[in-house]
């Protein structure tokens, strides 16, 4: 007697990423470039500066620190979608260093809004303490190295391990590769000069999101069209 699909142990069934799994990589790219550009309007690039904005920008500040959790989220699903769309021809060694420089990123990233936003909160409770005491400004060096110089030479190495996965592997259009080669190397070289630098990072993820997504979209209007319906994948 056969059993049907729907009556088969959920431990026979292999899960399948959504084609719209895409979506994750624009949301974070939206959100982290709205952060960034929020962070660049308030915030003076001088990291000398004597921290008017604590005051003037806090609200700014706040919301734009707020968007950074849920970035990350988006970010690890980003991850997820590329190494799915990798699939078995993922190397195991671009793929650990992908992998590793991406959640260093996030994870820097995060400690970075936590900092800001630590300054943002102490100062809201002893303003003259945090500003007399040098607190401000070294914290605000360190946000400053963190964000600029660590986080996204990280996110350089992500880029660069990707594409040289997709180039091994032909998983991408070769221009997209060569263009991910290009603006890793610029991110490496600029870094430190300026806040606005940091958007490259998620106008890629943005442009890469983009492309997997009309990808999927493309093959699954292809399935429609050829009468094909999804099957449910089974150990035997």
């Amino acid at each position: 007697m056969k059993m049907n699909a729907a009556a088969q142990p959920l431990s026979t069934r292999r899960l399948s990423t959504p084609r719209t799994a895409a979506v994750a990589g624009i949301l974070f790219a939206v959100l982290f470039g709205t952060a960034i550009v929020l962070l660049g309007l308030s915030i003076p690039a001088d990291p000398a500066d004597r921290g008017a904005w604590l005051e003037e920008q806090a609200g700014t500040v706040t919301f734009a620190l707020s968007l950074f959790p849920f970035a990350g989220i988006f970010f690890l699903w980003f991850i997820g979608v590329v190494r799915d769309r990798l699939g078995e021809l993922e190397d195991r060694f671009f793929s650990t260093v992908f992998f590793g420089s991406g959640l260093l990123f996030l994870a820097m990233a995060f400690v970075s809004a936590a900092l800001a936003g630590g300054l943002l909160a102490t100062y809201a409770t002893a303003p003259a303490q945090v500003i007399d005491s040098g607190v401000y400004t070294f914290g605000r060096q360190i946000v400053y190295q963190i964000t600029n110089v660590y986080a996204m030479r990280m996110a350089a190495v992500f880029m660069l391990s990707l594409g040289t996965v997709w180039v091994r592997t032909r998983n991408m259009p070769r221009w997209l590769a060569l263009l991910t080669f290009g603006l890793a190397l610029f991110l490496l070289v600029s870094l430190g000069k300026s806040l606005w630098v940091t958007l490259v990072f998620p106008a890629w993820v943005l442009l890469i999101s983009i492309h997997i997504l009309v990808v999927n979209l493309r093959r699954k209007r292809a399935a429609v069209g050829d009468g094909m319906t999804p099957v449910v994948e089974q150990k035997e």
